[in-house]
């Protein structure tokens, strides 16, 4: 069976350059093969997105028109995640995403023409429905990702909108990262047929260390824990904006670079934020819990909490951006002097202690360039490695991570090369385009 699939899949795989599906993506597509609903347990950065991307896309008739799959998830950041992996995999069917922080009107004119799959968080969608912006009666998959997350942020008034106009009886994938107790009244159904592949704690490879300070040093304390790091990726994570907006302003008196990511921020700040992270021209992000799933962030060697969550739920779904995989992180715990730990913490995590010396680590490997033309201006990565590499003279290995969005794109460039790379490309056309390519601001 797993050659089979891999075969079947094997021009999309390609096109996401993947070699092959794991254990859990094979068993969750063939069980979507029938009509059953289906709940998937798994942790963040396990392959969920693929395991219900691939399974969707054959239930989809090319010679139907019409909505025929809704992707419903909790935030703007998870919605554009899974439509740049749909993209990625170059299926031909149209794609329209919806979101709050998005102009309206550009999101109904994309619908008027229905799309075969629509993506969106749920008081988006339920905004489109209740304006007719297109019929929900014609949607045969209905995918909640990341479900657990929408009912925890309250989204269940908007869900049950969606469900109302849906026919009820189209088939349901459903992702978590928890168990869930209570189903809602609105589905459907009840208790669908699951794949659990959420790993027993005793199984981790993640080790907690403890880190205690007085609360006047506490800031300056975990400047001087990251810093200890040399650059390897490292999330903060804070319980409140104002505590993340504190940290920042004291690293970037010291010139230390960084990323924040909260709710506050513009959506155009959050994507680059975390652009920049992924690439590498930020290896630390300061962030509420806003980070710690459903967002497309590599592998952590380091999660620090800051300021621990009331809730071992959150405390357990940070931590699974580091450890995961079958790889192993560290989890770093900074308690001031007036704080105790919760009920949830083993009392006999280990203490460590830093220097009372901050040594800067070196600046980060990559620097992030803006280009102001993207996809809806006709430009690929393809076009992008070709200017960068022909009248930019870099190598391959020079170029970083590539992100085009509709009316911008972000490529990381080795940090050595940037100053050459502008010189040559000064007043260059991209794909007869005249963009603009500076450092990203």
């Amino acid at each position: 069976m797993e050659k089979d699939l891999n075969s079947v899949y094997g021009e999309f795989l390609k096109n996401l350059s993947i070699r092959e599906l794991n254990e859990m993506q094979l068993a969750f597509i063939e069980k979507a093969a029938s009509e059953q609903n289906l709940m998937l347990l798994a942790p963040t950065g396990s392959g969920k997105t693929i395991s219900f991307l691939l399974p969707l896309i054959d239930k989809i008739n090319p010679e139907t028109t019409g909505v025929q799959a809704l992707i419903v998830a909790p935030s703007r950041e998870l919605s554009l995640q899974i439509e740049s992996v749909l993209r990625a995999m170059k299926t031909n069917y149209k794609v329209s995403c919806c979101y709050g922080g998005h102009d309206f009107k550009v999101e109904q004119n994309s619908l008027s023409e229905a799309p075969a799959v629509i993506i969106g968080t749920p008081g988006r969608l339920a905004d489109h429905i209740f304006r007719n912006s297109f019929d929900a009666k014609t949607i045969k998959v209905v995918v909640l990702d990341e479900f657990d997350k929408s009912l925890q942020l309250g989204f269940q008034e908007q869900l049950e909108i969606i469900f109302k106009a849906l026919t009820g009886r189209q088939q349901h994938y459903l992702t978590s990262a928890t168990r869930l107790d209570v189903w809602p009244s609105f589905l459907p159904f009840s208790k669908p047929d699951t794949l659990n592949y959420l790993k027993d704690e005793a199984d981790s490879k993640l080790t907690l260390k403890l880190l205690h300070t007085s609360s006047t040093d506490k800031v300056e304390t975990l400047m001087r824990l990251v810093a200890s790091f040399n650059q390897e990726a490292c999330l903060v994570f804070c319980n409140h904006r104002d505590a993340v907006d504190r940290i920042s302003a004291l690293f970037d008196q010291h010139n230390f670079a960084h990323g924040t990511l909260h709710g506050a921020l513009e959506q155009i700040d959050r994507e680059k934020n975390l652009i920049k992270f992924r690439g590498g021209a930020h290896n630390v992000l300061i962030a509420t819990d806003l980070a710690s799933r459903g967002l497309d962030i590599p592998e952590i060697k380091h999660v620090v909490h800051y300021q621990l969550p009331p809730q071992q739920e959150a405390f357990t779904h940070r931590n699974g951006r580091t450890a995961r995989m079958q790889a192993e992180g560290q989890a770093y715990l900074v308690l001031a002097n007036d704080e105790t730990l919760p009920p949830y913490i083993d009392k006999a995590v280990e203490e460590i202690k830093v220097s009372h010396k901050l040594t800067l680590p070196p600046p980060p490997l990559y620097v992030c360039l803006y280009i102001s033309a993207g996809k809806k201006d006709k430009i690929s990565k393809g076009d992008i490695v070709g200017l960068l590499t022909k009248k930019g003279q870099l190598q391959s290995d020079e170029i970083g991570l590539i992100t085009t969005l509709d009316f911008s794109s972000y490529v990381s460039v080795k940090r050595d090369s940037v100053k050459k790379l502008l010189a040559n490309i000064k007043d260059e056309k991209l794909k007869k385009v005249k963009a603009k390519i500076e450092v990203a601001n």
